[in-house]
């Protein structure tokens, strides 16, 4: 499955994780490593195959994916009892 012109969804690459196309390359990955600080440079470096555009795609997929979720707020028990 094509995500777009830079994500797929293979279950036969990296058991269907979001990767940048042709690679094996998560999503995942490239997110972890930028919250951990690492720079657009330090990944296009360490991963040869990556390009700006790669890692623009990753960032653009989490965010509508995260914009797709749904968020139910159950009130705890405790909570609940208090009011």
């Amino acid at each position: 499955m094509t995500i777009t012109d830079r994500i797929e969804v293979d279950p036969k690459v990296m058991l269907g994780k979001p990767v940048i196309r042709g690679t094996r390359i998560t999503v995942e990955l490239i997110l972890r490593k930028l919250s951990e600080g690492a720079s657009e440079k330090d990944l296009l470096e360490v991963y040869p195959k990556l390009t700006r555009q790669d890692i623009q795609a990753a960032i653009r997929y989490a965010a509508d994916t995260v914009s797709h979720e749904e968020t139910i707020i159950v009130k705890s028990p405790r909570r609940a009892a208090r009011s």
